[in-house]
């Protein structure tokens, strides 16, 4: 059985699903992780390739993994679903993001820093505020707009 030279790690909530191949391609490991288990179990890992599948949650588990060492590929989950080869599951989903890792012709998703994932939370906020308050005064306008119609009708 050879070292682990690719991971892929589906992650969730509080379980997060592991899938490690050697060199040749063959599975050497498969495992289910505790979230407070994840970084002491990769701390202890040979550095390697980690595939996750792109998504706020892992922008942080990128930056704490590369900062043991290993190297991160995060995919765009689109190109990730088409690895998937049997049913939906945490398993199937870490060695789809296995393969997808090892894949070249996927352009991986860039590594935010902490202040770039807080800059574009506070856009996404400030899109949601501004979508509301045109709303609100669309709401208005088709108000007002209802009433000059009443008040017409009431005038003939």
């Amino acid at each position: 059985m050879g070292e682990v030279i690719t991971i892929g790690l589906d992650i969730a909530k509080s379980v997060f699903q592991v899938h490690g191949v050697d060199a040749e391609g063959a599975t050497v490991l498969r495992k289910q992780l505790r979230r407070a288990q994840v970084l002491t179990f990769f701390s202890r890992q040979p550095r390697c390739l980690v595939g996750l599948e792109a998504c706020a949650t892992a922008h942080y588990w990128a930056r704490e993994l590369r900062a043991l060492g290993h190297e991160v590929r995060l995919m765009p989950a689109q190109y990730v679903k088409a690895y998937v080869k049997r049913n939906k599951t945490d398993a199937a989903d870490a060695c789809a993001l296995l393969e997808a890792a090892r894949c070249a012709e996927i352009v991986p998703v860039r590594v935010k820093s902490i202040e770039q994932q807080a800059l574009q939370e506070i856009e996404n906020l400030r899109e949601e505020h501004n979508k509301k308050i045109l709303e609100e005064e669309l709401k208005l306008i088709q108000a007002v707009a209802t009433q000059r119609e009443e008040a017409a009708v009431k005038q003939r």
